[in-house]
């Protein structure tokens, strides 16, 4: 499993930010989510592989 429980919860998060009318929370979440991607890589990847780099957004 790894860390693949992170994305879950940050995926519960935004879906209950949208449903509750939380715009600005949403938009958190949506950069937590491209960081954890960025840190940890891609959810389900089981060859520990993390995907390059693209860099942070200026």
């Amino acid at each position: 499993m790894g860390h693949d429980w992170v994305f879950d919860v940050l995926k519960d998060l935004r879906a209950y930010a949208l449903t509750n009318d939380l715009p600005a929370l949403a938009q958190k979440v949506e950069e937590a989510l491209r960081a954890a991607e960025m840190e940890i890589g891609t959810p389900g990847a089981k060859d520990g592989k993390r995907p390059k780099p693209k860099g942070l957004p200026h």
